[in-house]
């Protein structure tokens, strides 16, 4: 297992532990960096702190004194915690600099690094670059916000091993040196304006992902989405567009085949994975895989084979001629609008969750396919008044996935879809959207 070498600071504060906190925090111990951590709710009794606690670790738990920044010449935060967090805030004023575990992993890792960020698709995306590449026997590991913390998997990474990191705005923001020698940019929407306050803050944010980028390196962007299009100017690296509406450059699609610039790779009818959405995803992952010397046997072989990732337009079961579909990673409404165009028999829609104060109005456009809708969490009244502008019946406010799975089924008749895509992320019902979509499959085979 790698260690940091040369590292230029001597004494660190890891504020928040969780997974991330917890991997810095061990990295740091092997590397005989002094380690400080601060963690509101840990439990110094639990055993993964009393182990951290046993390498040398000094822990502080339920609060955040100043004095935790005493003698602190580095700070990694959790992604999840805000700027304004006062331990925060008082670091910046000190000039300590505040990173992300994403950060270290630039310290550790030799080969090449493909980071993959956007409002949405990101985990589909970088999911389908890691299959492509393994797919050609290369060698490639998988890391960041899809549940692998980068600085752990770059401990073992090999000097000719590919990294594919997806990175959440969380996690960029809190990035100085991070180098990724192909990003991909896959759209730009609004999103986190309770983490980032505007939209501006929000897309600087996600921007970084090419700070660091030279004229040596690639850029693979969404040429569709037009907010990507006004940072392009600034970018250092070779840009490679993908798209669904214009042809001829880097990856796109006609009626019939998916191209890498004048070069048909397969036949669009092949692939598995359904929708607009994913479509742009999978161009996305093509251009990516094509500037790193991808085969297109292996690509095929994955779009052939590929058919979604948990909680991202999961296809779940069949049971009485109804489609049921987990969709849970759906925390906005742009990903959800995708999600509804992508079927064309009548849909039940279960959403709700987490009130972010953003309205639904932008829904209603593609909600003409929704036969009737269940709602559920602290969006739910916001969520009828939507239904009712959309022209939408059938609508039932309840309190559990079991009751909403229910409800919808009674709603329900053979051939429709019953699709869990919540538009609102989890957090005032749920620890996380994974335990949303798992609490829904639940729901459905008791059914």
């Amino acid at each position: 297992m790698k260690i940091l070498k040369n590292f230029p600071y001597q004494q660190v504060l890891v504020l928040g532990l969780a997974k991330s906190g917890t991997a810095a925090a061990e990295l740091f111990l092997d590397s005989s960096i002094q380690v400080r951590i601060n963690d509101l709710k840990a439990d110094e009794n639990d055993p993964a702190v009393r182990t951290l606690i046993e390498k040398g670790a000094e822990v502080i738990t339920g609060g955040h004194p100043l004095s935790v920044l005493d003698d602190v010449d580095y700070l990694v935060k959790n992604p999840g915690i805000p700027y304004e967090n006062p331990i925060i805030a008082e670091a910046e004023k000190r000039k300590i600099p505040v990173v992300t575990e994403v950060e270290l992993a630039s310290f550790l890792h030799e080969g090449p690094f493909v980071a993959v960020t956007g409002s949405n698709g990101k985990t589909t995306t970088t999911t389908l670059i890691y299959e492509m590449i393994q797919a050609d026997q290369q060698k490639v590991s998988l890391a960041g916000n899809i549940g692998h913390v980068s600085c752990e998997v770059a401990r073992s990474t090999e000097t000719d091993e590919t990294m594919v990191t997806e990175l959440s705005s969380f996690q960029l923001l809190g990035t100085e040196k991070f180098h990724p020698e192909i990003a991909v940019w896959l759209n730009l929407y609004e999103a986190h304006l309770d983490y980032h306050h505007t939209l501006e803050n929000y897309h600087q944010a996600k921007a970084k992902i090419t700070a660091n980028q030279t004229a040596e390196d690639t850029l693979v962007y969404n040429a569709d989405d037009e907010r990507i299009a006004g940072f392009l100017p600034d970018v250092k690296a070779k840009r490679v567009p993908f798209s669904i509406r214009n042809e001829g450059e880097g990856a796109w699609a006609d009626d019939t085949f998916i191209y890498f610039e004048d070069e048909p790779i397969m036949k669009k009818q092949d692939i598995v994975l359904v929708g607009e959405q994913n479509l742009q995803n999978i161009l996305a992952a093509v251009a990516a895989v094509k500037v790193n010397g991808i085969r297109n046997e292996a690509i095929v072989k994955v779009l052939t084979t590929f058919a979604g990732v948990e909680h991202r337009l999961q296809f779940v079961t069949k049971k009485n001629d109804r489609l049921f579909y987990n969709d849970s990673k759906a925390t906005n409404i742009l990903a959800t609008s995708y999600a509804l165009k992508s079927f064309e028999n009548p849909v039940i829609l279960l959403a709700g969750g987490l009130d972010r104060g953003t309205s639904f109005e932008s829904l209603i456009p593609h909600m003409k396919g929704i036969k009737a809708m269940v709602v559920f969490g602290e969006t739910a009244d916001q969520l009828i008044e939507t239904a009712k502008k959309a022209g939408i019946e059938e609508f039932t406010r309840v309190e559990t996935m079991q009751e909403a799975v229910e409800q919808a089924y009674q709603y329900s008749a053979e051939d429709d879809v019953i699709l869990l895509s919540p538009a609102c992320a989890s957090w005032d019902q749920y620890r996380t959207f994974e335990e949303r979509g798992n609490m829904f499959i639940q729901a459905v085979h008791k059914l």
